[in-house]
């Protein structure tokens, strides 16, 4: 029988707008864009639940319902795929979900999608976790003990610098620390990754999670399900904006 994840967290529309700098602007310092082409794809949690389903597993997600109007623009140069700039709007539109209306025991597997946008507070995922044996969590909040029925928390190396000082041994424990280029680290164990070209980082966070999941659903060692998550990254980090493996 399949296992049946359940995806939980803020979504948002991940626009990407393609195009040409040939001079700068002549009342300012400033490059002139000219776009060219444009790419729209829903990111965050739905990305997450994107890359479940491509991986082979079904997936339900619970989410914001405006998730279209909550964007992440970036503007890039097409031939370098350098990024200009990124412009995020209406992110405080972002309604709080109410987790304690929700049924889990239906899903073997949570997955708390947190972009610390206001969908989920901590209090919410401590109570997710009170219902819950087996949920992984990728959150931008500051680790606290609200956090200790987690049973795996993904932050990247950021993240974690800014939290470690709040992290009990006990949480640390839980820690699956993405550290881009250098690998993943767990329990001061390093789990290397290839070297590739890199073209775009933007949602390698979501499909590591997917692929740890994924991967874990089949062989429960969550060694190997590092192992896996890494190579699903490294896939996506060789494409274009946000990819799904």
């Amino acid at each position: 029988m399949e296992s049946r994840v359940l995806v939980i967290g803020e979504t948002c529309m991940d626009i990407f707008y393609y195009g040409n700098c040939d001079r700068l602007c002549p009342e300012a310092p400033a490059p002139v864009f000219n776009p060219l082409d444009c790419t729209k794809s829903p990111g965050m949690a739905m990305n997450v639940q994107k890359n479940i389903k491509a991986l082979g597993h079904s997936c339900d997600i619970i989410t914001n319902p405006n998730w279209e109007e909550i964007t992440k623009t970036r503007y890039i140069h097409k031939n370098t795929n350098q990024m200009f700039i990124r412009v995020d709007q209406n992110d405080d539109k972002v309604e709080r979900c109410d987790v304690r209306s929700l049924r889990f025991s239906h899903y073997d597997i949570i997955i708390v999608s947190d972009y610390c946008k206001g969908f989920v507070a901590e209090k919410d995922i401590a109570y997710i976790a009170s219902q819950h044996p087996c949920v992984f969590l990728d959150t931008k909040k500051t680790l606290g003990h609200w956090c200790k029925d987690i049973k795996y928390i993904k932050i990247n190396g950021c993240e974690y610098e800014r939290t470690k000082y709040n992290v009990s041994p006990e949480i640390k424990e839980k820690l699956i620390i993405t550290l881009g280029p250098a690998g993943c680290l767990y329990q001061d164990k390093t789990f290397p990754v290839k070297s590739v070209e890199i073209k775009d980082v933007s949602g390698a966070g979501d499909t590591f999670i997917a692929g740890l999941v994924v991967k874990y659903i089949e062989s429960r060692n969550i060694e190997t399900s590092i192992n896996f998550a890494n190579e699903c990254a490294t896939i996506v980090v060789q494409k274009r904006g946000v990819s799904v493996v």
